[in-house]
C-alpha cells in the first residue's frame, strides 16, 4: 500500500453513530435526573429545572457514565458523594445515579430493541469490502450486548467499551485512551492512529479523536449543531449517504499530498 493510500482501519463510536441506542440513551438520562430534580426540588422548595437536550450534549452525550452525572450535577451546582460502581441504583451518590441510569436504559432496549442504521452498517460493510478493518470503541458498558442484539458483532474485528475501559484503567472521552486501544486489539500489523479514522457524533467524542491525531476525524452531526468541526472534527456529514469509501480515501490522499 502507498503511503498516501489509506486509511487502514476506521474506529466507529455505537450509539448515535452504528445504532441509535443514543435516543435511548437520552430518554434514560432525562427520566433519571428528571425525577432526582423533582425530588431534590420538593425537598429544598427549589424551582424544578427540568433536563434539557441542551445539557445531554453539553455535559452526558459520548462521556462514561458515572463522568456524565457528575458533569451534570456539576452544571447545576450539585455535589453529591461519589460513592463506589458496587452501589445500589438507589444510592444518592454519583455512582449510584449512574447505575440507576443503566437499568433505565436496559429497561427502554428490553421494551424497544435496537435500532440500527441501515447506511451506516452498508458503509461499514463497504469498507471491510476493501480489506479496511472497522472497530467500535463506546463508553457505554452495554455495546457488546446491544451489537449481538442487533446482530452485527461480525463486522467489526475490535470492540472497546465501558467494560474493557474500566480493566485497563482507560481515560473517557474527550481522551483517546478508548480509540487508541482499539487500534491496539486490531489484528495484523499495528496501525497508527494517523493511518486511521475515528467516526463519532458527540463533542467529546471528535475531541478525543483530534486529541489522539487520528488521520481522519469524521463527525455526524444528525442534529444540525454545526459544533462538530470547532471540536476537532476534519469533516462533517449529517448521515451516512453522503459517505463512502472513495470519499474517506480522498481525504487520506489529499491530507497526504497537503503533508
Amino acid at each position: 500500500m502507498r503511503m498516501n493510500d489509506g486509511p487502514d482501519a476506521v474506529v466507529f463510536d455505537l450509539d448515535g453513530v452504528i445504532t441509535f441506542t443514543a435516543r435511548v440513551h437520552q430518554a434514560a438520562w432525562k427520566e433519571l435526573f428528571d425525577s432526582f430534580l423533582k425530588e431534590k426540588a420538593n425537598s429544598t422548595g427549589a424551582t424544578f429545572q427540568p433536563f434539557e437536550d441542551a445539557d445531554y450534549y453539553a455535559y452526558v452525550d459520548g462521556k462514561p457514565r458515572y463522568d456524565g452525572v457528575s458533569s451534570f450535577l456539576h452544571s447545576r451546582a450539585i455535589e453529591l458523594p461519589y460513592g463506589a460502581p458496587s452501589d445500589p441504583p438507589s444510592a444518592i451518590t454519583i455512582c449510584g445515579l449512574g447505575n440507576r441510569k443503566n437499568e433505565l436504559f436496559n429497561r427502554k432496549v428490553r421494551e424497544g430493541g435496537v435500532e440500527v442504521d441501515d447506511e451506516a452498517i452498508r458503509f461499514v460493510r463497504e469498507l471491510r469490502s476493501q480489506k479496511i478493518k472497522t472497530g467500535i470503541a463506546s463508553s457505554s458498558r452495554n455495546a457488546t450486548p446491544i451489537l449481538e442484539a442487533a446482530r452485527i458483532a461480525n463486522l467489526f474485528d475490535a470492540v472497546v467499551d465501558g467494560v474493557v475501559s474500566q480493566q485497563l484503567h482507560l481515560r473517557g472521552k474527550p481522551q483517546p485512551d478508548i480509540f487508541v486501544q482499539c487500534l491496539k486489539q486490531l489484528t495484523g500489523p499495528p496501525i497508527r492512529p494517523q493511518r486511521a479514522a475515528v467516526v463519532e457524533d458527540a463533542m467529546a467524542g471528535v475531541e478525543a479523536g483530534h486529541r489522539g491525531n487520528f488521520g481522519l476525524v469524521l463527525g455526524i452531526d444528525r442534529h444540525g449543531t454545526g459544533l462538530l468541526q470547532s471540536h476537532g472534527a476534519n469533516m462533517v456529514i449529517r448521515d451516512f449517504c453522503e459517505m463512502t469509501s472513495g470519499r474517506v480515501r480522498a481525504f487520506f490522499t489529499e491530507h497526504a499530498r497537503a503533508a
